[in-house]
C-alpha cells in the first residue's frame, strides 16, 4: 500500500512538471517583443538657409524576432523643435514587417517658420513616434499593443545630424511582454500551491 502511494505520488509530480515545463515552452514560442525603431538620418536644411522649412529623415524599423512578423498601423510622427516647440507632423502608412526584417522609412515633412538659430549653432529637434503593433505568429495576428517611442537629435549648423550613428527611439510605455512574463510566473506559482 505504501508502495502504490509513492508511485502515485511520482506520477502527480511528474505529471504537474511535465505540464509546468510544457506551459513554460509554450510560452516562450508565444512570447512576443516589440520591434525597435532609429532616427538614420535627420537633416534640417533651414539651418543653414533660412528660406527652407523642410525636414528629411530616415526612419528606421527593426523586428527582432526571428520567428513571428509585425503589422503597423499608421505610424504618427511628431518633430519638436528644441523638444518643446511642434513643428511639423507626419504620417507614415501602415505595413506588414517579415521575420528578423529592417525596414527604412525616407520621406519630408514642410515645418513651421522658426527662429532659426545662428548658423554656427546646434538645436535639439525631438522626434516622436506613435502606432500600434501586432505580431504574426503563424497565420494569425495577436492583439495589437500601443508603441509610443521618442528621441532628442542633436542637429548641427549645417541642418545635418550631428551624430553619425542612428538614435533609438526610446519608450515610457510597459512592454506586454515584461507583463506576460509577470503573469506567468504568478500563475504558475499559484497552480503549484494550489496542487501541493
Amino acid at each position: 500500500m505504501m508502495a502504490d502511494d509513492g508511485g502515485c505520488g511520482r506520477c502527480c509530480f511528474s505529471f504537474v512538471l511535465t505540464s509546468g515545463l510544457s506551459a513554460l515552452f509554450l510560452w516562450l514560442s508565444l512570447r512576443t517583443y516589440k520591434p525597435s525603431l532609429f532616427i538614420q538620418d535627420l537633416y534640417v536644411p533651414g539651418l543653414n538657409s533660412r528660406n527652407n522649412h523642410t525636414i528629411f529623415f530616415q526612419l528606421t524599423l527593426r523586428n527582432q524576432m526571428k520567428d513571428k512578423g509585425v503589422g503597423y498601423a499608421n505610424i504618427s510622427l511628431s518633430f519638436l523643435y528644441n523638444s518643446t516647440l511642434l513643428v511639423a507632423n507626419h504620417t507614415l502608412p501602415a505595413f506588414y514587417q517579415g521575420h528578423a526584417k529592417t525596414a527604412h522609412r525616407k520621406d519630408s515633412v514642410n515645418a513651421a517658420a522658426l527662429p532659426w538659430p545662428p548658423s554656427n549653432g546646434t538645436v535639439s529637434f525631438r522626434v516622436r513616434a506613435a502606432t500600434r503593433v501586432r505580431s504574426k505568429i503563424m497565420l494569425w495576428f495577436t492583439k495589437s499593443h500601443a508603441l509610443v517611442v521618442a528621441a532628442d537629435v542633436e542637429v548641427g549648423a549645417s541642418g545635418e545630424k550631428v551624430k553619425k550613428k542612428s538614435i533609438k527611439l526610446k519608450s515610457g510605455v510597459a512592454d506586454p511582454g515584461s507583463r506576460w512574463l509577470r503573469m506567468g510566473v504568478a500563475n504558475a506559482m499559484l497552480f503549484a500551491v494550489f496542487i501541493f
